[in-house]
């Protein structure tokens, strides 16, 4: 399981929090008011979420590096 980042962010917490967003706004039944409030906050998850996404492909090439193999994991990324 994930370790929470100092700030306490928690990924798959947002993953699931966006989704309900997403959910709520297909529906169709929240106010105009509502819609924006939930895509505001949306906006705040999904760049939380690549921010620690970006943290964790970082980490990755760090620990791929110390074992001298990032030419194998940038060739599979590409």
């Amino acid at each position: 399981m994930a370790k929470k980042e100092a700030a306490g962010f928690d990924f798959e917490n947002a993953l699931d929090q966006l989704e309900e967003l997403v959910s709520s706004m297909e529906e169709g039944e929240l106010s105009l008011e509502e819609s924006l409030q939930a895509f505001e906050k949306g906006i705040k998850l999904t760049r939380e979420c690549q921010t620690a996404l970006k943290k964790a492909e970082q980490k990755v090439k760090v620990l791929i590096n110390e074992n001298g193999d990032t030419e194998d994991f940038l060739a599979e990324k590409n």
